[in-house]
């Protein structure tokens, strides 16, 4: 356990010496155990509620109604969903109203802060790549590995343990801490979406998201797209006398890659200027023909399209349109049956927080007092939940989470346990400072 360093407060001492650390452990684990991909998350947002008010927290559970949420111009989704809960947990706030300011005369002045992680996770995929099980909690050589341990049942947790720790020292918030445990932020964020068309804004929030333990005042955007491209089958022993999609797709292709090339070259924003490509377009998948032994009447390609921190969505999805649309003249059957490009599932738009804002100066302060070192300052290239908490929600917002993003998604996905702690104890005490407390 690190111990805390001589400028924390007595009472900012006991509340990290409340941390419980293999607790910590043992409900990450449970929480991996159940399964949450496919839009199964009920059964995990249950047990959450349930941990919120042993940790001492008011929880507010309602089930999110997607008929009225899909009127919201923000609305994306991919997975059809039944029944889906919101669940968020509050500590302090005084009067205990939605991002209530609660009592005066403590330390400093009473904020509220929204501390956001998502419950959904995407699919293990083929198991036999995993060396242990993926819907359990393994620890090993020092980290804790399993399907959504990195991304992001662990740093939820972090967020949960934090709340816990707060509540177990018998410290009164003067503002309000609100954890929020959401769905569907794989798929476009309708979770976070309902928290906010619930009422649930703040002063400042913390996305939990993997960050390697950087401060992220910025994410890139990022939106899927879908292409359909035509061709005229036949006969594979004939094939010259039909046309293939494929031979459609690949100019199309070309013209992405370019595409991709040009609006990510001399990138300026420090930010973002380290990555090698900062706003990637990417081809996920592709499906071609119906059999065998035909030519390929159409092709189906999906994927997602990078947009830049203080670009216009819109105007992105211009310039890709356009895109599409020069290589289609440049092909004769192209141009006379023209691809058809839609923009359907998750739909990220990038999302920026000034760097001296409160609550990115407040995470930045006890991340310094707790590691002792400066924290690295940098933008997420993926999109996340920050992008509707800053943009619907007006929420100053910063992510700052355990584990590297290049280990999600894939088998083996692992995170840091010495990362968990040092998360939970930087959430703990950004909360105390930022909601301030009495004493």
């Amino acid at each position: 356990m690190t111990q805390p360093t001589p400028d924390l407060t007595p009472t900012e001492a006991r509340v990290l010496a409340a941390i419980d650390m293999d607790g910590l452990l043992d409900t990450i684990s449970r929480l991996v155990a159940i399964p949450t991909d496919q839009g199964r998350e009920t059964p995990a947002q249950e047990r959450m509620a349930e941990w919120m008010a042993q940790a001492g927290m008011n929880v507010d559970v309602w089930e999110i109604d997607f008929d009225e949420l899909a009127a919201h111009p923000r609305f994306s989704i991919e997975i059809e969903r039944g029944r889906s809960l919101g669940v968020v947990g509050s500590l302090g706030g005084g009067d205990g109203s939605l991002g209530g300011t609660g009592r005066q005369g403590g330390r400093s002045p009473a904020r509220s802060l929204i501390l956001n992680g998502h419950i959904d996770v995407v699919p293990a995929g083929d198991v036999s790549r995993w060396t242990v099980p993926p819907w359990q909690g393994t620890i090993r050589d020092g980290n804790l590995v399993g399907r959504g341990a990195l991304d992001m049942k662990g740093a939820l947790c972090c967020g949960l343990y934090a709340a816990r720790a707060i509540a177990d020292a018998g410290v009164e918030l003067d503002g309000q801490l609100l954890l929020q445990s959401v769905i569907a932020e794989e798929d476009g964020g309708a979770g976070t979406l309902a928290a906010i068309e619930r009422g649930y804004t703040a002063d400042g929030a913390v996305v939990i998201e993997p960050t390697c333990l950087s401060l992220a005042p910025a994410q890139g955007g990022a939106l899927n797209f879908r292409i359909h491209v035509k061709g005229r089958s036949a006969h594979g022993a004939l094939r010259t006398e039909g046309v293939s999609a494929i031979d459609g797709f690949l100019p199309i292709y070309r013209a992405l890659q370019a595409l991709e090339a040009r609006r990510n070259a001399g990138v300026s924003d420090p930010l973002f200027a380290h990555y090698e490509v900062p706003f990637p377009l990417c081809v996920g998948t592709v499906r071609a023909g119906e059999w065998a032994s035909n030519v390929p009447e159409s092709l189906c390609f999906e994927g997602r399209y990078g947009v830049a921190v203080g670009e216009k969505p819109a105007e992105a999805q211009a310039m890709f349109e356009d895109a599409v649309a020069a290589a289609a003249r440049s092909d004769p059957w192209l141009e006379r049956y023209p691809p058809t490009v839609e923009w359907w599932g998750g739909q990220f738009h990038p999302a920026a927080t000034d760097p001296s804002d409160p609550i990115v100066r407040t995470v930045a302060d006890a991340f310094r007092d707790i590691e002792g070192r400066e924290p690295r300052v940098e933008g997420m290239p993926y999109g996340a939940d920050m992008q509707l908490l800053v943009n619907v929600g007006h929420t100053p917002t910063v992510m700052f989470g355990p584990g590297d993003v290049r280990n999600a998604h894939r088998p083996d996905e692992w995170v840091p346990i010495g990362e968990l702690e040092t998360v939970t104890r930087t959430l703990a005490l950004t909360a105390l400072r930022f909601c301030g407390y009495g004493g």
